[in-house]
């Protein structure tokens, strides 16, 4: 597991990666041992040794610029007794642990329950329970499986979920108090970028060409409060069509998105996935169109809680978002999108075969039209939660009629997006963090400005207000 690694040994890969050769990864016999052994070895660790290893992992690794070739390469030139001694006489390593461990803080409470729904965009908060990054932060964390957003969204608010993985538009909605009771919640961190497609049945393969075609289609989402409901009226609405009356758009749960369109119930979908990989694997439809296609970089799933837990537990709160945006910059990485498929694949996670993941998280896919793609930023995970893009789902609230009357999109955005939380522990892991929190996005050729908000509504001739 990357910085549980003795970072003074040349011979060991901090990145842990498909090439690494070290004990954790190859047994005596030279055979790659499976995650969960390398996970029982880290169990073996206490919090405090773990804890401990990390940051002066993390220490060491920055004095090299996190290049691990250099880092090895000074180590086995010099051993590592000497390398720990040289770092120690330039900086005070013991004091600086001691001052990052301090400034962590230790957990209220360790036992906690996080809900997940099983697709892709989950990534990060499904993959930090088997490859240890809850438990680098001094936490037991138990990422539940859930069947879908109102799901997640109920438990969240009635305190059975310490934290959930939830749709970017969610934490804005409860808090809005559309669709529930309002409740103030946070979203310290985005999960994923990019990651959803629409999908059309095969028997619509003569629609593929001409959107304006799809009226009287009927088109599954996988919540209302969803980038997915949004991106998928956008899209069609560009095209002249009136999402709520031209074609129907149902919620479906994402894990019964390929049931529903091979039953036919559904003419195609804007889903998460691996649904999307999914049906053209059964040969049931074909990707119509990535949503990175409608607009790159555009946010989807995101770690969130209620303002009250963050509230009564901050130490808590402080480590689960440290061991979030620690797995979720570590997914960043393409090189470690092959381990990261096996470690969620199974069962009690995303229940999907290993190669569909692949061809979602590495972007080498087939595309059910004859086509083997290479998108390799078909999904991101990119934890920054801009304060422009919680306006944007804010102004699409407000064009279909989810939030009514007045709304002052910045202050909304600003009390639930927490991009100065999320940048502080960006900093802390040695990550690049933006100097702005709001900036212009491109969507289907059409400049989105953040200051403007309303004159953006009110520029879509499709509305409802």
């Amino acid at each position: 597991m990357k910085s549980l690694g003795n970072p003074y040994d040349g011979d060991v890969d901090l990145r842990h990666g498909l090439a690494c050769t070290c004990s954790d990864c190859v047994d005596d016999a030279g055979h790659r041992m499976k995650a969960v052994s390398a996970r029982d070895q880290r169990v073996r660790m206490s919090t405090e040794d773990m804890l401990d290893r990390a940051v002066e992992s993390a220490v060491v690794r920055s004095m090299f610029g996190h290049n691990e070739l250099s880092r090895r390469s000074f180590a086995k030139m010099l051993g590592g007794t000497t390398l720990a001694a040289a770092l120690a006489s330039v900086l005070p390593i013991d004091k600086v642990k001691a001052a990052i461990l301090d400034e962590i803080g230790t957990p209220e409470k360790t036992d906690l329950s996080v809900g997940f729904v099983p697709i892709t965009c989950a990534t990060p908060i499904i993959m930090a329970e088997p490859l240890g990054f809850y438990q680098r932060y001094g936490l037991n964390v138990e990422v539940v499986k859930t069947a879908g957003w109102a799901v997640a969204r109920d438990k969240s608010l009635n305190g059975e979920y310490d934290a959930s993985h939830m749709l970017t538009p969610m934490p804005l909605a409860i808090t809005l108090g559309a669709g529930s009771t309002a409740t103030p919640f946070l979203m310290p961190a985005v999960e994923n970028i990019n990651g959803q497609a629409i999908v059309l049945h095969n028997d619509h393969r003569d629609k593929h060409e001409d959107v304006s075609s799809w009226r009287g289609l009927i088109f599954g989402v996988p919540f209302e409060y969803s980038m997915h409901n949004f991106l998928l009226r956008y899209y069609v609405a560009e095209a002249g069509l009136d999402p709520d009356r031209d074609i129907q758009i149902r919620v479906v749960p994402p894990p019964e998105m390929v049931a529903n369109l091979r039953a036919g119930n559904i003419d195609g979908f804007l889903s998460p996935d691996p649904f999307n990989q999914r049906a053209v694997w059964e040969e049931i439809g074909f990707i119509h169109i990535l949503t990175k296609d409608i607009w790159e970089g555009h946010p989807c799933c995101a770690f969130a809680c209620s303002q009250e837990f963050a509230e009564t537990y901050p130490n808590t709160y402080g480590n689960l978002l440290k061991a979030i945006i620690d797995a979720t910059q570590y997914a960043s990485d393409s090189a470690n999108r092959s381990e990261i498929a096996e470690a969620i694949a199974p069962t009690n996670y995303l229940n999907q075969p290993v190669p569909v993941i692949e061809q979602v998280l590495t972007g080498r896919f087939a595309d059910g039209l004859g086509n083997v793609r290479d998108e390799p930023d078909r999904i991101d995970f990119d934890p920054f939660p801009w304060h422009s893009m919680g306006v944007w789902i804010l102004t699409q609230m407000k064009r279909w009629g989810y939030i009514e009357g007045d709304i002052d999109y910045a202050a909304v955005a600003e009390q639930v997006y927490l991009a100065a939380d999320c940048g502080k522990v960006m900093a802390d892991l040695g990550l690049e963090v933006p100097t702005e929190t709001y900036k212009s996005h491109m969507i289907m050729g059409k400049t989105f400005d953040p200051t403007e908000p309303e004159a953006y509504v009110e520029s879509f001739a499709i509305r409802r207000t």
